[in-house]
């Protein structure tokens, strides 16, 4: 990945926004492009579709093909080379640590940030014994396992109407995706039923949208700015503070959410193993001023709890320390 960021050359009455080609991700994007068209009636904006590894990648299980940068490489390089003027993921798929020169320039507010149940079930406890349940997530894996763990998870991939397809093709019960995704795709008949936080912590930043931008370039600064969701930044910072410190990524079993109350930012973690057989949850509150020491501090609490010995396990290392930052 380039240091250097090439100076944006294009007039400032247009935007290019970059955007994975999923339904999912071009509805995002559009949403991200209606609200800036919106607030600047003189500005052009259009969006570019880039492919990425995980869009390519899809007979694999994530977790075997690595997930620093899986769906955000190619768009991130197409925004230090000036090709695009922004980048729009979901936030749960963006690494902790960015390339240099790249920042995130708003989060917005979040849809439903719970995982949902899409299949013929209407509450975990009514899956039939042993069936079959498929889910790319080692998040969702672990939670699901120590809840039920008679079931059988199956790894699939793809897009909502591939994995609906999968389901009937391979005869699952059915598959559990973020409940957000459905939502923007205007498919929320698709949720049987939502997973409580009890029950599954969701993804570090799950339901919001995360816009890239480049540091050194105050014009797309400024336009981005009115699309930042105060509360969920704050709340989302603090998760991404907790996995960076876990060195965790979006293909390592770890939940998280954060809730502002006030001046009061409430932070929950969890860490689990891949059978579902152990897990360590824990949970702070502080000062919404500062998620990032809130996150550190938990990230701490999950350690002493246990968290490196599970985490270790994942990786597949032979000693807990060896995952434990110094």
């Amino acid at each position: 990945m380039k240091a250097a960021v090439k100076a944006n050359v294009r007039s400032n009455g247009r935007l290019v926004i970059g955007s994975r080609g999923s339904k999912l991700a071009l509805v995002q994007a559009g949403w991200v492009r209606d609200r800036l068209r919106a607030a600047h009636a003189d500005l052009e904006v259009t969006i570019e579709k880039i492919s990425t590894k995980g869009d390519k990648l899809l007979d694999a299980p994530l977790a075997k093909i690595g997930d620093k940068g899986l769906f955000t490489k190619e768009l991130e390089t197409a925004l230090l080379d000036g090709r695009i003027d922004l980048a729009v993921h979901s936030a749960k798929d963006m690494p902790t640590d960015l390339p240099r020169g790249l920042t995130i320039g708003a989060l917005t507010e979040r849809e439903d940030v719970r995982d949902a149940f899409v299949g013929s079930a209407s509450s975990l406890a009514a899956i039939p014994h042993g069936a079959k349940l498929g889910s790319s997530s080692l998040r969702r894996r672990s939670q699901v396992l120590a809840l039920r763990p008679d079931l059988h998870l199956v790894d699939i991939r793809g897009n909502v109407q591939t994995r609906l397809r999968k389901i009937d093709e391979e005869g699952m019960v059915g598959t559990v995706l973020a409940a957000a995704g459905l939502r923007r795709l205007g498919q929320p008949e698709l949720i049987a039923f939502v997973f409580g936080f009890d029950e599954m912590l969701p993804a570090v930043g799950q339901g919001a949208l995360a816009v890239e931008t480049r540091v050194e370039d105050p014009r797309v600064e400024t336009l981005v700015a009115l699309l930042n969701h105060e509360s969920t930044a704050l709340a989302v910072r603090a998760e991404r503070a907790l996995m960076h410190a876990l060195e965790g990524g979006c293909q390592v079993p770890i939940g998280a959410l954060g809730e502002l109350k006030g001046e009061r930012l409430r932070l929950r973690g969890f860490v689990g193993s891949l059978d579902g057989r152990r897990s360590v949850r824990a949970e702070l509150a502080g000062p919404a001023a500062y998620p990032g020491r809130l996150g550190a501090a938990l990230a701490e609490r999950l350690w002493e709890r246990g968290a490196d010995a599970i985490l270790a396990e994942v990786r597949g290392l032979s000693t807990p320390s060896a995952t434990r930052p110094t």
